[in-house]
């Protein structure tokens, strides 16, 4: 039977090895050589990862890729994606190559600004008078931070604004600060929550210094913490081309290819079941940069759905219109990234990725991270309304299944050549490889 451990983390990082293979794998002396075999061969760069959370035992590997070919706003860009996803990478560079030859993608930065808040407990009856001095009294929260927002200020960000919110409607005696942000280049999340802490002390100095107006009814402050939430940290991104120069290749007219597809985006647009998978499509490609670069994808992710749910129903992130004699796709969505902090300077990888982008402003990384969902989404949508996704999908996914086989070289090769002009499905996967197994070729 299976006992608790106390003190794990002080363990060794060997005794963290050995106890977990011990009590929970099948095969430890396996599971040693599994663990070890993803360490860096060089030690300084294993300590380095190991350093970056607690408990390290060994380093999960994920596929890093690259799409070339990206024209955003007149510059080529090769974006590093960072996904397990088969197709993922193929799509991007796919949409990349076809609007490479229509002008590219363009994308613009409309806002920057990020959102923290004080939240707190207050239930005095004089309210007014709690926003009068909040409001006579804000140079106090600007002052008490100045150490603080020295060197972002001198960047040309720091606190943005405050705003006292009266929330009593929604939870007895609820107020907040709602302190809007400039990080710059940086996410700001440290940054973010330290000038928090430091308003939330002033709010409960002021009501201390004005008890005799406020009355004696105690403040409580519950927590102060930025919001991943940041509706005013906006990028737009959009392709556009005539109807006429579309000529993608399916066999579909041109206009009928225009008709459908902006049928699809107002299907997902009014359709929660169909808005939810079409926006994990999107998040693929945006995903795969946020991860490239050492930026918080669970952050991102549920902003932006928060993002499509914010007019009281869920939809569709992208839109598409007939303009004229003109196809237009575009995106709107909030990204809060950074390309200075955090691990972006530390993770060799993250380094790279950072490298291949030209080391990127925050607002440039929002323009490519945005770029990379509008792309990932016309090829999903494209496919879907001419050949079906588990075409291309399933011969992507072919060599998973043959490495599950425990396929060779030579197998491999004999049944994706089969494949070249069938569609893949599991079971024909196996059953080739059957064949190729047990004759040497893979028949008709």
């Amino acid at each position: 039977m299976k006992q608790p451990i106390k003190g794990f983390s002080k363990l060794t990082k060997q005794a963290k090895i050995e106890w977990l293979v011990n009590h929970y794998a099948g095969d430890p002396t396996s599971s040693m050589e599994m663990l070890s075999g993803y360490w860096h061969n060089q030690p300084e760069v294993q300590k380095l990862h190991d350093e970056f959370i607690e408990n390290t035992i060994s380093n999960y590997y994920m596929p890093f890729g690259v799409a070339p070919n990206f024209l955003i706003n007149g510059k080529l860009y090769a974006i590093p994606l960072a996904i397990e996803e088969s197709s993922v990478v193929a799509a991007a560079a796919k949409a990349a190559n076809f609007w490479l030859e229509r002008g590219g993608f363009s994308a613009k930065v409309l806002s920057m600004v990020k959102v923290g808040h004080v939240h707190f407990i207050w239930e005095g009856k004089n309210v007014d008078a709690l926003y009068r001095i909040f409001a006579e009294n804000q140079h106090r929260f600007f002052e008490n931070t100045e150490s603080i927002t020295k060197n972002m200020r001198a960047r040309g960000g720091g606190v943005m604004g405050l705003d006292l919110k009266d929330k009593t409607d929604l939870e007895t005696g609820y107020f907040q600060i709602e302190a809007r942000f400039e990080t710059c280049d940086s996410m700001g999340a440290n940054f973010i929550n330290s000038c928090l802490e430091s308003f939330a002390q002033t709010l409960k100095d002021l009501v201390a210094e004005h008890a005799n107006e406020l009355g004696d009814a105690p403040l409580q402050v519950v927590m102060s913490i930025l919001s991943n939430f940041t509706p005013e940290c906006l990028v737009r991104a959009d392709v556009r081309c005539k109807i006429s120069e579309i000529e993608e290749g399916s066999g579909i007219d041109n206009q009928e290819f225009a008709d459908k597809f902006c049928r699809a985006i107002r299907i997902a647009s009014v359709e929660p079941y169909r808005a939810v998978t079409h926006n994990k499509g999107i998040m693929n490609g945006i995903d795969s940069v946020i991860i490239a670069t050492g930026n918080d994808f669970r952050a991102t992710e549920a902003c932006a759905h928060a993002f499509a749910a914010k007019d009281g129903r869920y939809t569709s992130l992208t839109h598409a219109a007939i303009e004229g004699d003109e196809f237009h796709f575009w995106i709107e969505l909030p990204l809060s990234l950074g390309t200075v902090g955090g691990i972006t300077n530390l993770h060799p990888m993250v380094r790279f990725a950072h490298e291949l982008l030209g080391y990127p402003s925050a607002g440039e990384l929002m323009e490519i991270t945005a770029v990379a969902g509008l792309a990932q989404n016309f090829s999903a949508v494209r496919s879907l309304i001419t050949s079906g996704i588990q075409k291309g999908h399933m011969k992507m996914h072919l060599l998973n299944i043959l490495n599950q086989l425990e396929a060779t070289d030579q197998e491999k090769e004999l049944v994706v050549a089969h494949f070249k002009d069938k569609v893949v499905s599991h079971s024909a996967a196996v059953e080739a490889f059957l064949r190729v197994r047990g004759t040497g070729a893979v028949g008709n």
